[in-house]
């Protein structure tokens, strides 16, 4: 059974029709590219995966809930993380900070736990930080911990974005363009880091446009064209499929 099931999902915008019927499943444990030409639709579905977004149709299914109509935090909390393609951190706030503002789905203690600074609350706290330092190791920004997010390398502030994003300790995590604005180096330590969370079990679905990127990490990938699915498969089978050379490349006319 698949961890995350979409399945006829449609999705307008006055006249647009940014999602078109789409449909996929996506397994355990793996990793998943969703690519196309720009305006194909692809952070449209990202956002009606992650409640950013309602469709006008379909269902999406995650570990046999519906996310349909669920609050973005609801949906953290039942086990989907994310990044944006803009990066969007706490730019003034500590490095370790952020990364703990990723746990606070995982935290139950209430108003009066925290005024009283009750023992579960303080448990709480204190299980957050090892989280946050451990992420924050994971990424390789031990050393970035005090320092403010603002002050981050580009490329390091990606790394935060998802060091946050797997403190909520999710079951799939969701990357829109991660290695948007990074340098050759930078991407080699991307690919390394996202074989690394799908070691630790978790799922990854992307958007990426870096293809060499694509082909080297995922194992299914989907390619959208005008808001509409017109392949699934290998990366070896899409690279040969003729739409995805025609949505990419155009036909020559003659």
């Amino acid at each position: 059974m698949s961890l995350l099931s979409v399945s006829n999902l449609t999705k307008s915008f006055g006249g647009l029709m940014a999602v078109n019927d789409v449909s996929f499943g996506l397994e355990q444990g793996t990793v998943m590219g969703l690519i196309g030409p720009n305006g194909a639709g692809k952070t449209t579905v990202f956002n009606l995966i992650t409640g950013n977004y309602r469709p006008d149709a379909g269902e999406i299914m995650f570990d046999e809930q519906s996310l349909v109509a669920q609050s973005p935090h609801r949906i953290v909390s039942i086990g989907v993380a994310r990044t944006f393609q803009t990066i969007r951190l706490f730019p003034n706030m500590e490095v370790i900070e952020n990364v703990l503002a990723g746990c606070h789905c995982r935290m139950h203690s209430g108003i009066f736990a925290a005024m009283f600074r009750l023992p579960g609350q303080r448990r709480e706290e204190q299980a957050s930080l090892r989280i946050a330092l451990q992420e924050l190791e994971f990424v390789g920004l031990t050393d970035q911990a005090t320092n403010k997010a603002k002050n981050l390398s580009y490329g390091n502030q990606r790394l935060l974005e998802i060091a946050r994003a797997l403190a909520s300790q999710p079951k799939l995590i969701i990357l829109d363009e991660p290695a948007g604005g990074m340098n050759a180096q930078e991407t080699a330590d991307l690919v390394r880091l996202i074989k690394e969370i799908r070691a630790r079990g978790i799922t990854v679905l992307l958007i990426e446009h870096d293809m060499s990127l694509v082909m080297r990490i995922c194992e299914q990938i989907i390619v959208l064209e005008h808001g509409a699915l017109i392949v699934q498969g290998s990366p070896e089978e899409v690279q040969k499929n003729p739409r995805v050379i025609e949505a990419y490349l155009g036909v020559d006319e003659d």
